[in-house]
């Protein structure tokens, strides 16, 4: 088998020295393994975000240099479920963070942490701020559906709450990639948190209060959502709006000007 260009994986050691000479942005997968209903399999959220990742680097060109992903995430509230995975907070923050380290040392100076599961994303937003302050690389994390917002809001039927977990975005997103593991005469619509006017759960339209319970309080099939109005159409027309944003997004990002630090302890100030 060829070797792939955008896989990190697949190039020697001295090879990467000369790739970080080009200073692609390196890309750091990571998703999750648990509960998606009874009609979604538990790789849903490592399959969708390696899916985005892959096809964004082929598109790319050189820009993203792609990490092998971290299949594992932040799941303690889903344990109820059989077997969903999980790494406690701690130890996933700072496995996390010694990648993008590893990833620094080694003189690549923009890695971006595309993120296909929820609850990592407050771990992952401090593993970039610590790897922006412990190392000279810049560090960004995202989760993919806000990437693209707009597109989704477009082709979405369900209302607030209907695209959160198992839903109406993950089993579209599903349906078009691979419409053959997912056993849709199964998929139910299950929204059971109580109403508020302040907390309520959904990817594309977040609520100002954030409340996680454990989830068999408010989900008894592992479903949040409307997965019955999802589509393979929706799942196409998604896959492409968050991918050609994520190209986008990588060549800003890899010019994305710094400024220079000053600290005002070693030089006097200007005012």
């Amino acid at each position: 088998m060829a070797r792939i260009p955008y896989l990190y994986q697949h190039y020697t050691w001295p090879e990467l020295g000369e790739v970080a000479k080009k200073q692609p942005v390196v890309v750091l997968p990571i998703g999750s393994v648990e509960d998606h209903g009874p009609h979604l399999p538990v790789d849903t959220d490592n399959f969708l975000i390696w899916s985005i990742c892959e096809e964004a680097a082929r598109r790319a060109e050189g820009d993203i240099l792609l990490l092998p992903p971290i299949p594992y995430g932040f799941e303690t509230h889903h344990m109820d479920f059989h077997g969903t995975i999980d790494i406690r907070i701690e130890h996933l923050l700072n496995f996390v963070l010694d990648v993008t380290r590893s990833v620094a040392h080694h003189g690549f100076e923009r890695i971006l942490i595309a993120d296909g599961h929820g609850s990592n994303m407050p771990v992952l937003d401090l593993v970039a701020r610590r790897t922006n302050i412990e190392t000279n690389a810049l560090c960004g994390c995202f989760i993919w559906p806000s990437l693209a917002v707009d597109e989704i809001r477009k082709v979405r039927e369900s209302g607030r709450g209907g695209m959160a977990h198992a839903c109406e975005l993950e089993t579209s997103v599903y349906l078009h990639l691979d419409a053959g593991r997912v056993q849709f005469e199964k998929a139910r619509k299950d929204m059971g948190m109580p109403p508020s006017s302040f907390i309520w759960m959904d990817l594309i339209e977040g609520s100002p209060v954030l409340l996680m319970d454990e989830w068999t309080r408010f989900s008894k099939s592992g479903v949040y959502g409307d997965p019955t109005l999802a589509t393979a159409e929706k799942g196409k027309i998604v896959f492409e709006a968050v991918v050609n944003a994520f190209v986008k997004l990588v060549r800003e990002f890899k010019n994305r000007p710094r400024g220079e630090r000053t600290d005002y302890h070693k030089q006097d100030s200007p005012f």
